[in-house]
């Protein structure tokens, strides 16, 4: 019962750099924390590539060259690769393993980790809708706001 967004805004305080390099790095130590409690489940074997929704994962990879941005813009392109293969290992538990996931009552988990890092990656402009739309229903019945209850008021006289 809490936003999100709060967790993800710039605090005033902090440089975007810094907020976005400590902030993936959360993400990925948390998502690397998930994807460890199915990779038993998650082999060479079992999975050969790793794909969502039929899709190889990568083959949704465009490598820009890079090497001739700013330090700045540099760091900025390097979250959002970073961010880009974080999402698709989240698509890929989604797809291919939570089955397993929900056998070990970690739906909850990985459901407000996914939400938590769409609000991010949205906050900051990482990622391309294009690249997301893979996941796009889910996105939306876990990102969208629910309707307000109504309150109960009940007067003691």
């Amino acid at each position: 019962d809490f936003d999100l967004k709060e967790l993800v805004v710039l605090p005033r305080e902090i440089d975007l750099n810094e907020w976005l390099a400590c902030s993936t790095t959360t993400f990925f130590n948390l998502i690397n924390l998930q994807y460890s409690t199915i990779s038993e489940f998650c082999t060479g074997d079992t999975c050969p590539a790793m794909t969502a929704c039929n899709t190889c994962i990568k083959q949704w990879y465009k490598h820009h060259s890079i090497h001739q941005q700013k330090a700045s813009n540099y760091q900025h392109s390097l979250v959002k690769k970073i961010c880009r293969y974080l999402f698709h290992v989240l698509a890929h538990i989604y797809w291919s393993h939570y089955k397993e996931t929900v056998a070990m009552d970690l739906h909850g988990h990985i459901n407000t980790l996914y939400t938590h890092f769409v609000v991010f990656i949205r906050e900051f402009n990482l990622m391309d809708p294009k690249e997301t739309s893979i996941m796009d229903d889910l996105t939306e019945a876990l990102c969208t706001p629910l309707p307000p209850q109504p309150q109960n008021h009940v007067t003691e006289r």
